[in-house]
């Protein structure tokens, strides 16, 4: 109390009013913030998967179409037994590709 006065003037009493206003909002706002960006990512969590999804369905319809392409045209010769290997061979490998386990770069938290 040397040389301080005991009482806030009105001015000095509504700026630290004002002050703790905005610490406050402050405090509220990177709140929301966190939960935004927590959003986000389960967002784009669910794309990635509906992505992966559309992904292996237009491998599998592609591959079921060019070997559906391939009987249709060939209808008058016979294929040889090594061509039917590589063509069983194909479709079997877009089928992996399509449905393996995909390995995922984002971490869980």
């Amino acid at each position: 109390m040397f040389g301080r006065s005991p009482h806030l003037s009105q001015l000095e009493s509504q700026k630290q009013l004002l002050l703790a206003e905005s610490e406050i909002n402050r405090t509220l706002l990177a709140g929301d913030m966190a939960e935004l960006s927590t959003d986000i990512c389960t967002i784009a969590s669910r794309v990635k998967s509906l992505g992966t999804i559309a992904s292996s369905a237009t491998v599998l319809v592609a591959g079921l179409a060019a070997c559906r392409r391939t009987k249709t045209e060939n209808t008058n010769m016979k294929p040889s037994w090594v061509q039917t290997i590589l063509q069983g061979a194909g479709l079997i490998s877009t089928l992996w590709l399509a449905f393996r386990p995909q390995k995922s770069n984002l971490k869980d938290p």
